[in-house]
């Protein structure tokens, strides 16, 4: 079994809540979009580093992502907004790009697709430069409680040739990138809570997915069953997929509580990363090939996005009010 420790690199206090992060390859710059409608780029390893704002968004940007030399950005006013890396000047827009909130965007590895999901429960493939490309289809628009549902999640395979979309009833969909079509559906229901007496609302979703760094397995991260759907207060829950019998594999439900937000494969897949947090943060370590959680510890914010540097040893992370750069050695 792995053996991991942290050191923290370094620790920003801010006033925003951020809500979704991309790194820029082979550097320390990210960029992040927060609740207060910006998106920022910044040297999260500077001792004090200058937080550039950029505008164009409503409230809540949660998504982002690079592709060579551009940002895109969207959020809850279903907006795409394509940027300059270096001097954010924007070069298109897709005002109606979703017709509700956007929530999250995944820039393929290679860096010229960009997808998009949103609660109108369709995910578009675009191009670096904004052609669209798909429209994927294969989430149903209500929750088995005839509640509008929500698409939370998607990601693509390190070779860029499949991607995966995640909804709240714990739907997970897996595309082929170059021709569109549907290759599987997963179903993981135990990420979805309903309560049928006090709210009549649900509460949970698929909020995280991962491929593992060799396309054979498929992680979705998120919450177990709540019993006050009000709160966060529920078990930490991580289903394991094997892709080709399309069958779970193993659960790790329980070792901690909170939503995972953000699930990160160290890119040689020695270990999963999952982040997230309920009124506090949690970071937890997963060997997948000894199914145990060989590492749980608390993280100093509740966690929205991260991201893993090239060579495993760095893991960047964003949430509310604050970044923070740790070791993994």
């Amino acid at each position: 079994m792995p053996e991991i420790s942290l050191k923290v690199l370094r620790e920003h206090g801010r006033p925003e809540i951020f809500l979704s992060l991309a790194r820029v390859p082979n550097s320390s710059r990210v960029v992040c979009g927060a609740s207060d409608g910006k998106v920022y780029g910044f040297d999260a390893l500077a001792e004090k580093p200058e937080f550039k704002a950029h505008e164009g968004h409503g409230p809540f940007v949660t998504g982002v992502a690079v592709a060579g030399d551009i940002v895109v950005s969207g959020g809850y006013d279903c907006k795409l907004i394509w940027r300059k890396l270096d001097s954010g000047e924007i070069v298109k827009t897709a005002e109606n790009a979703h017709a509700r909130w956007l929530r999250k965007l995944a820039a393929s590895p290679d860096g010229q697709r960009i997808a998009s999901v949103a609660d109108d429960m369709v995910c578009r493939v675009w191009d670096r430069e904004g052609g669209l490309i798909h429209e994927l289809r294969g989430h149903d628009e209500r929750t088995p409680n005839h509640f509008p549902s929500m698409l939370y999640a998607c990601a693509f395979s390190a070779d860029g040739q499949k991607l995966a979309t995640a909804d709240k009833t714990g739907r997970i969909c897996i595309w082929d990138v170059s021709g569109g079509g549907k290759l599987a559906q997963l179903d993981a229901p135990g990420f979805y809570t309903w309560d049928p007496k006090q709210r009549i609302h649900s509460i949970g979703g698929t909020r995280s997915v991962a491929f593992s760094p060799d396309g054979k397995t498929l992680v979705a991260g998120g919450i177990g069953t709540i019993g006050n759907i009000d709160h966060l207060d529920g078990p930490s829950r991580v289903e394991v997929f094997d892709l080709e019998s399309g069958k779970s594999v193993h659960l790790f439900e329980g070792d901690a509580k909170g939503m995972v937000e953000h699930l990160a494969f160290h890119p040689e897949g020695k270990w999963l990363a999952g982040l997230g947090g309920d009124n506090g943060g949690l970071i937890q370590f997963y060997d997948l090939a000894e199914k145990k959680v060989f590492k749980s510890d608390k993280a100093p914010m509740h966690v929205h996005a991260a991201a893993v540097s090239e060579d495993g040893k760095q893991l960047f992370a964003a949430g509310h009010g604050r970044i923070v750069v740790w070791e993994c050695v």
